[in-house]
């Protein structure tokens, strides 16, 4: 799998720039795709590139760079995080429809506008509204259509069954996109956008320029909504097996199920003086602080800049967050380090930085970077989200 996809990598970072580096920033997995060679989503606030080798291999290399720029434009729609409670095959379909257009030579099996009699040029929600039986009423899981013969427009007549068609990637990885919520599903992929553009000499081609143009100029979100939902999502209770209780099923057959509801946290506090701003911190802080309380949560923080200068462990409402300055130069990789020995490990990194300083060139960890007004990040992994007070 790696040496194929490396291959069309860099032949997109050779021809298309903004897709090559877009796709260095997904998280890659090697997995079984019920016969599709590769799938896109977004789990737990972390974007995904799935691919099944076999599949990916067989197909001719301009196909497969073709089928990596149809994967990246599903993201920069955010289709995996807006099918909502819509019919799955209609909104897969719909998607398919709304990003093929425009794309050089795809897989066999690519649908496109006119195979349903709809113009080029419609979002999503427009072919939804055109592929969606308007009285089905059965589940999501199905096509949408009944048995019945139906005219081009939709209506019950005599005309021909519409064609139902399949994805070119596996959408069945969209239903992992439930966990994360949108508002900052959008600000990844916001992220990774501004990245790939840094990559490509602020280039993007034309046919995403929209799209990108509008997904960097988004109504603001509040930073303290976008953390609240960082920490929601990297909090999501667990669920592990113990044989000390029984499974209500099958009795002491089976391990029973045990939650896990202790959230534990990593904090990365920047003490150098590029950040030494009271105002920044302490709202950090305070608002930190309200998440934590009421839940059975640890943080600990990090006092760092160019190395650890003090630990603390916050359990339970009553903790508060110290100011502590530090000064002299920052570099990020202690806090990362650190996070490694924790037991057990945190569920997520949060760092308070200017971003201006050496860091690790990939992490395991999902990482919030929360930037200064004018600090930069360091990396292409991570979330990026600005601190301003």
């Amino acid at each position: 799998m790696a040496h194929t996809l490396e291959n069309a990598v860099v032949r997109l970072l050779r021809e298309r720039p903004f897709y090559g580096h877009f796709l260095l920033n997904l998280r890659r997995e090697e997995r079984p795709l019920e016969g599709k060679p590769a799938g896109i989503t977004v789990r737990d606030g972390i974007p995904i590139l799935a691919v099944d080798p076999p599949f990916l291999e067989a197909l001719p290399p301009q196909q497969q760079c073709h089928l990596l720029e149809h994967l990246v434009k599903h993201l920069l729609h955010l289709h995996p995080l807006r099918r909502k409670e819509r019919n799955r095959h209609d909104w897969d379909i719909s998607c398919d429809l709304a990003i093929n257009p425009g794309l050089g030579e795809l897989p066999p099996g690519a649908v496109y506008p006119a195979d349903y009699g709809a113009p080029d040029g419609l979002a999503a929600e427009e072919y939804y509204a055109r592929l969606s039986c308007r009285f089905d009423l059965g589940n999501l899981s199905g096509s949408g259509f009944g048995d019945a013969d139906q005219e081009a427009e939709g209506a019950q007549g005599s005309g021909d069954t519409p064609k139902l068609g399949e994805t070119l990637d596996d959408h069945a990885l969209w239903d992992e996109a439930d966990s994360t919520p949108f508002g900052l599903g959008a600000e990844m992929v916001r992220s990774i956008t501004r990245e790939s553009l840094r990559g490509s000499d602020g280039e993007a081609p034309e046919e995403v320029r929209a799209v990108v143009e509008a997904l960097l100029r988004p109504a603001p979100i509040p930073w303290r909504q976008v953390l609240r939902q960082f920490v929601a999502t990297a909090g999501r209770t667990g669920r592990t097996t113990t044989w000390m209780r029984e499974h209500r099923r099958f009795g002491h057959d089976t391990p029973g199920i045990r939650k896990r509801r202790r959230l534990n946290l990593l904090v990365g506090v920047d003490v150098s003086d590029s950040t030494n701003i009271v105002e920044l911190r302490e709202a950090f802080a305070r608002e930190l602080l309200q998440i934590a309380k009421g839940r059975d949560a640890t943080l600990t923080v990090l006092y760092a800049n160019s190395r650890i200068q003090r630990i603390e462990v916050l359990k339970g409402a009553p903790a508060v967050l110290e100011r502590h300055d530090g000064g002299g130069f920052t570099d990020l990789r202690p806090v990362f380090e650190y996070a490694k020995t924790l037991h057990p490990l945190p569920a997520a990194v949060i760092y308070l930085t200017d971003g201006i300083g050496p860091a690790p060139e990939q992490m395991e960890f999902p990482t919030l970077w929360v930037l200064t007004g004018a600090g930069e990040k360091p990396v292409p992994w991570g979330i990026e989200l600005r601190l301003e007070v």
